[in-house]
């Protein structure tokens, strides 16, 4: 279960930073500022930073809940295996304009989530 959170904070770790400063290159210097001053961001970038959004709304209750099963000692691993890859996919399809696949990856995400919550109660 431990590699689950691992896995979790690495995938949030390449979609909150490293793909939106990837996409960000072109304006180096400004990352490097105080960063008051606005610049021009593509649309692949605002779509990336609105994916990186989306997943800090989820990941803190991902993260509690592989937390709570390993207290409670209940295997879940099958579900945050869903997670992170109904996520992956999210961050893809919502970078690529996938519109349609991007919600079932997100509808499966959450529903990862509850089935989780409800085996941990169970």
């Amino acid at each position: 279960m431990e590699s689950f959170i691992i896995y979790a904070l690495v995938l949030a770790l390449v979609q909150i930073w490293l793909i939106p400063m990837t996409l960000n290159l072109h304006n180096l210097q400004w990352q490097f500022s105080d960063r008051s001053e606005k610049i021009e961001r593509s649309d692949m970038l605002k779509r990336a930073l609105r994916a990186s959004d989306n997943l800090k709304e989820t990941l803190p209750a991902f993260l509690a809940l592989v937390l709570l099963a390993m207290v409670v000692e209940k295997d879940v691993s099958n579900l945050a295996c869903w997670w992170l890859i109904f996520r992956v996919a999210h961050g893809v399809c919502y970078l690529f304009k996938i519109n349609y696949v991007r919600t079932l990856a997100w509808l499966g995400a959450l529903g990862s989530l509850i089935l989780m919550a409800c085996q941990i109660i169970a």
